[in-house]
């Protein structure tokens, strides 16, 4: 069966989350993955979106360095899942990095220099079928 698909445009970026055989809520806050910090010193969370109701992935952005970083995090930990972490620099599939396996908690991080362009991101949290969020063309700059 094909995983159902909601699209949602904020702010000109497109947004796509595959949630398996049907849609579901995305969890509340207080439900939601924490940023774990992993990006390192001097990264902040400049944007987030969840991963279905498995997780969060955040997109974070270090000015000392240029560089974006991206983690995905699910809500708990516990036995080993297929999680996925990537992104690229907008229109340049080149450019793609990512971070993917089988993870008890998380899959990142992963660093692409940003600096004056636009980010692809996603991640992705099993088991199958995994729950996706994709977002196109956002945190230009």
């Amino acid at each position: 069966m094909r995983p159902s698909l909601r699209r949602t445009v904020t702010g000109g970026a497109l947004s796509m989350t595959f949630l398996g055989a049907g849609l579901v809520a995305a969890p509340s806050a207080s439900a939601a993955a924490a940023y774990n910090g992993a990006c390192g010193t001097g990264y902040s969370v400049v944007n987030s979106a969840a991963v279905g109701t498995r997780g969060m992935t955040y997109l974070t952005y270090s000015s000392a360095t240029g560089k974006n970083c991206i983690v995905t995090i699910r809500n708990t930990a516990g036995t080993g899942v297929y999680i996925y972490a990537g992104f690229q620099l907008a229109g340049q599939g080149d450019t793609a990095v990512d971070d993917h396996g089988t993870y008890t908690s998380y899959a990142g991080p992963v660093y692409i220099s940003g600096k004056g362009a636009c980010i692809d991101w996603s991640g992705a949290i099993g088991p199958a079928p995994e729950q996706y969020v994709i977002r196109y063309a956002t945190n230009c700059g």
